[in-house]
């Protein structure tokens, strides 16, 4: 059986991260020196001196990653450490051993399938002590190197006094790591719908501070905004027919996200949370009067999670996926009469129909591949008894 992992873990393991960031050693500086650091997160090891590096006009890559991923993350930092700024620096006034005309970019595996626990290490030398004109960044990954891409793009700075990009502290050397394996950011577009646009600048924002895992709230009460081939009425339940994510835009979220490093764990939230799924299939409700949570003695129910998790299973290829199951209250089972006979008929209370929805919603995703990440609830801690459960106190 696969395994079930406690959102409260992932909380507090990205509370951490960002709160406490590397356990770190530096070497060459003085505690005045430290403070100046300005590397987001702190790396593993940092060891860096007192002179000055310029980068070339025509500062460019070799690397031998096939994917293409490393070029296009390469020109993007340049356009982010130029700022759109003019480069017309008279480099005949500056010291030929202090141009950097390239980075070389070496990784060990053409591997690029995003996973959870990933190598992510990387190795940066600022310059590189065989061709001190460039800089040499090293990885296990393709990974590991966009990483440390965002390291080598926060050593950079524009000089507006010569108008050249310029790497202080030079010659560097870090090596880094991250301590947690998931860094992840939430973001929720049932509640609040958000553009294309907008996530993928919340994407391009994780890759700056080297999140892994954006977890992706996509439908909930409020509103279901996905297409879902299996069952197209569901985005009925959507605000608006202008405010909605077809499969192709959810497809190009995934593969903005993989370029960058990230990976996008998708959450479907049940059986509560799910009033907006009545809307275009009305037998998911209890009754008219009472629309959540959803049927549970209702096999069409099942179905249409059976549909939708066969559906995120085309487009989303993190190996977890997330089932909700908190803040369910479950009364609309035993006031509306159909759904009360069958609780009385199958000898389940509510807490043992609740168990039981969880339960099976967790099959349905098991049999699609995935593994299982729930909300955790104290209240309903019986049900994780049979899974690999880690759970931890949230800060």
């Amino acid at each position: 059986m696969g395994k079930m992992v406690s959102e409260s873990f992932f909380s507090v393991v990205v509370a951490a991260a960002l709160v406490l960031g590397n356990s770190f050693q530096v070497s060459n500086s003085t505690s005045e020196n430290t403070k100046v650091l300005k590397i987001w997160p702190m790396p593993a090891s940092v060891s860096y001196g007192h002179n000055r590096f310029y980068l070339t006009n025509d500062f460019g890559l070799s690397t031998n990653d096939e994917s293409g991923i490393l070029k296009e993350a390469f020109d993007r930092m340049l356009a982010l450490i130029k700022l759109d700024h003019v480069i017309d620096a008279n480099f005949s006034s500056l010291h030929r051993s202090n141009l950097l005309q390239g980075l070389h970019i070496i990784i060990s595996s053409q591997n690029d399938q995003l996973q959870y626990g990933i190598d992510e290490s990387y190795k940066l030398m600022v310059p590189s002590p065989q061709k001190p004109g460039y800089a040499h960044l090293e990885a296990q990954t393709v990974y590991g190197a966009l990483h440390g891409l965002q390291t080598f793009s926060q050593l950079c700075r524009f000089n507006f006094a010569s108008r050249v990009l310029e790497v202080h502290m030079s010659p560097w050397t870090i090596i880094d790591q991250p301590r947690f394996s998931y860094r992840g950011l939430l973001i929720d577009t049932s509640r609040h719908f958000l553009p294309l646009p907008v996530i993928k600048k919340v994407i391009d924002s994780m890759s700056y501070a080297k999140l892994n895992v954006l977890h992706w709230h996509i439908v909930d009460t409020q509103s279901f905004p996905l297409e879902m081939p299996s069952y197209p009425k569901l985005w009925d339940g959507a605000y608006s027919p202008s405010e909605r994510f077809t499969v192709a835009d959810a497809a190009e979220i995934v593969s903005y996200a993989q370029k960058r490093g990230i990976n996008v764990l998708a959450e479907i939230d049940v059986p509560g949370h799910a009033l907006s799924w009545g809307i275009g299939y009305p037998l998911l409700w209890p009754s008219k009067d009472c629309q959540q949570p959803l049927d549970v003695s209702n096999e069409f129910t099942f179905k249409v999670i059976d549909g939708i998790l066969s559906d995120f299973s085309k487009i989303f290829k993190f190996k977890f996926v997330h089932l909700g199951g908190d803040e369910v209250n479950t009364s609309c089972w035993t006031t509306t009469p159909r759904i009360s006979k069958w609780l009385k008929e199958h000898g389940m209370n509510e807490s043992q129909a609740y168990q039981y929805f969880v339960l099976r919603a967790q099959k349905i995703a098991l049999s699609h591949g995935y593994e299982i990440v729930n909300w955790y609830s104290s209240s309903k801690r019986a049900i994780w008894s049979d899974y690999n459960f880690v759970h931890s106190i949230h800060i």
